[in-house]
């Protein structure tokens, strides 16, 4: 832990004041990722931005699992936490997408561009609001790092790729999804948060087994399979959401008849 200097008070001495080091290094360092991100994309390096992006998503993941794990949590660092995702999640995305399809369009491309900023930064300001009172299985709307990454997937996928014959049609589904994903981050359509997955418990060794393939599996292509799983990801909370809305419509009509 970092700490300031003690300071006299005319009621006598205040405590140590300073924030802690390990967690708030790693959030840094997303941050710094997702600035990259930026700067590779201004310089036309697309697929480069894109795993910066996925490496600010690593770090975003790991600053918060540290924190819990060695008891360092703090509202510093979670306001700090905040501020990195705005850039390296909302931000970067948006410009990302913007220079490498968007840039010739004008205001639709622009436009594209801040309505997926914007709604990450009302998705991360909801978050915030009700951190300690939502359902900790659920997500409400689509997570801003997930959407991150169903961009900078898409991105990177098409890269490694090159032309094909249907790219006369990419722009146009880039800023579909672009939108859409913004759309989803301040929808309240559920999704499924993965935090009761206990890392510290014994687990059985099937699924260490499963993880060891899911690992090489991303390794042979991880571009595509990264695009891929956040997309079905994206599209799950839909699913889940409909089938909820269903059996409700379904309990009513039950209700009604009896």
């Amino acid at each position: 832990m970092i700490s300031q200097k003690v300071k006299s008070t005319p009621h006598g001495v205040t405590k140590k004041r300073g924030v802690y080091l390990l967690p708030n290094v790693l959030t840094t360092f997303g941050l710094f990722s997702g600035f990259f991100a930026i700067i590779l994309a201004t310089k036309g390096q697309y697929a480069d931005a894109a795993v910066a992006i996925f490496v600010a998503m690593l770090f975003d993941g790991l600053d918060g699992r540290v924190a819990r794990l060695t008891n360092t949590q703090s509202s510093f660092g979670e306001q700090y936490d905040s501020m990195a995702d705005m850039l390296s999640f909302c931000v970067a995305p948006a410009l990302l997408m913007y220079f490498w399809q968007f840039s010739d369009l004008g205001k639709i491309g622009w436009l594209g561009a801040f309505v997926y900023t914007a709604a990450g930064a009302l998705r991360l300001a909801r978050f915030n609001a009700q951190i300690n009172v939502q359902d900790k299985r659920y997500f409400q709307g689509l997570p801003s790092p997930a959407a991150a990454a169903l961009i900078a997937g898409m991105v990177w996928a098409k890269q490694n790729i090159g032309v094909t014959d249907y790219d006369q049609y990419l722009t146009l589904v880039s800023w579909i999804i672009l939108v859409g994903a913004g759309v989803l981050m301040v929808s309240n359509v559920r999704y499924y948060s993965f935090k009761e997955i206990n890392l510290k418990g014994r687990s059985s060794f099937k699924l260490l087994l499963i993880a060891t393939l899911i690992i090489i599996v991303i390794t042979l292509w991880p571009s595509a399979i990264l695009f891929i799983f956040f997309f079905i990801y994206a599209l799950s909370g839909l699913i889940m959401t409909m089938i909820e809305v269903r059996k409700k419509r379904q309990f009513k009509k039950r209700v009604k008849k009896a």
